[in-house]
């Protein structure tokens, strides 16, 4: 079935990037969105990453923090140092 789809440029600009980034067609790739956001995609694509990434050796797991900040100091207070530039 066809159909003529608009986007705004923005997406436009995304779509032609995604697609020179993963070697996909632009159609492939909105096909992929729609069965995915419709929840009705029959097989899995594995992500694709570039080159840079560096996959974790092990899946994510839940951190219990080790240290706990002192009631009324926050990270940010931490971060908003007089020797930071």
């Amino acid at each position: 079935m066809a159909m003529n789809l608009r986007l705004r440029d923005d997406a436009v600009v995304a779509l032609r990037a995604e697609s020179e980034r993963t070697g996909l067609s632009q159609q492939e790739i909105l096909r992929l969105a729609v069965d995915e956001h419709l929840g009705i995609s029959g097989s899995v694509r594995a992500p694709t990453y570039p080159e840079w990434v560096t996959l974790p050796e092990r899946v994510y797991r839940p951190v219990t923090p080790a240290l706990r900040l002192p009631d009324g100091l926050s990270t940010a207070d931490l971060l908003d140092r007089d020797d930071r530039v």
